[in-house]
């Protein structure tokens, strides 16, 4: 009888335990639902494209499809996803230099920022992103430096 409980209660642990590891790989939705890959056109100078045919802030870089919505960014391995959240500090560098006008739903704190120019990411994620990405928060300080010379 003890034996029969302990194996019952081994076989219950594994299949709730197993069931725990499929809750955790939860994928977000984060409202933009593709039936199929939408075309997309190079950012320039910037190993970045952009899905201007979307109606979200949809990015392209080194294999990963990325969008940026409600101050965070979410990166999927193909267009449709499964979408996942991704830590301001993990963002690709490259994305960040992306200019404004390549979001197609920009924030609205955002619309007093020059759109050739990439968004205010520091002020928005903090000290712990802006000691990961030292050189794009010194090019925010120098664009800013440059538009007070002008």
């Amino acid at each position: 009888m003890f034996y029969s409980s302990t194996l019952a209660g081994l076989i219950a642990a594994a299949f709730l335990g197993s069931a725990g590891l499929t809750q955790a790989q939860v994928s977000v939705d984060i409202g933009i639902h593709l039936g199929s890959p939408p075309p997309l056109v190079a950012v320039p100078e910037t190993p970045v494209s952009y899905a201007p045919s979307v109606n979200g802030n949809f990015f392209f870089y080194d294999g990963g499809y990325y969008v940026y919505r409600r101050g965070g960014w979410y990166m999927a391995p193909r267009y449709n996803g499964p979408w996942a959240l991704v830590a301001p500090e993990y963002v690709p560098r490259p994305l960040l230099a992306v200019p404004i006008h390549y979001y197609r739903v920009p924030p609205a704190e955002w619309k007093h920022w020059h759109a050739d120019a990439a968004p205010h990411w520091v002020p928005a994620y903090g000290r712990r992103w802006e000691d990961r990405h030292p050189a794009v928060h010194e090019e925010h300080h120098e664009m800013r430096r440059e538009e007070e010379r002008r």
